[in-house]
């Protein structure tokens, strides 16, 4: 058994087509934002609430080869590591200046799988609604 783990596997929906970058020493990596969804039934109005996350996924080497042809609205899984950065943003409020910090999470892509699309993407919910071009990060 492992002492530490940090794993994450997701399956959801590209919510724009995939970006390619390179860094200083020309190594490519690419940026897509994933959508997952979630749901449960209130008790009280007995109606389905919806939640969807978006997920900043960066792929570099082989999964990055794969992910640079991914498109919107294409059914991916992802299995990568969860990453987080912290950077200091500076906010001007009636004259004075307040630095907060904030802290940016994203997941390293280590697999990325295109799926087929299921027949129902409201298997488990079929009250919930779709993801919509509204939706889209």
């Amino acid at each position: 058994m492992a002492l530490y783990e940090n794993e994450q596997k997701l399956k959801g929906y590209v919510g724009k087509d995939a970006e390619s970058f390179a860094t200083k020493n020309q190594t490519t990596f690419v940026v897509f934002s994933l959508a997952t969804k979630t749901g449960y039934k209130d008790k009280q109005t007995n109606e389905w609430v919806n939640h969807t996350e978006w997920h900043r996924i960066v792929a570099f080497g082989k999964p990055a080869d794969y992910a640079k042809g991914l498109e919107k609205g294409d059914y991916v899984e992802v299995i990568g590591e969860t990453r987080s950065t912290q950077r200091e943003l500076v906010v001007v409020k009636d004259k004075k200046q307040i630095k907060i910090k904030v802290r940016d999470w994203e997941v390293r892509a280590s697999i990325v799988k295109k799926l087929a699309k299921p027949e129902s993407s409201r298997e488990e919910n079929l009250d919930a609604e779709p993801i919509t071009e509204d939706d889209a990060a």
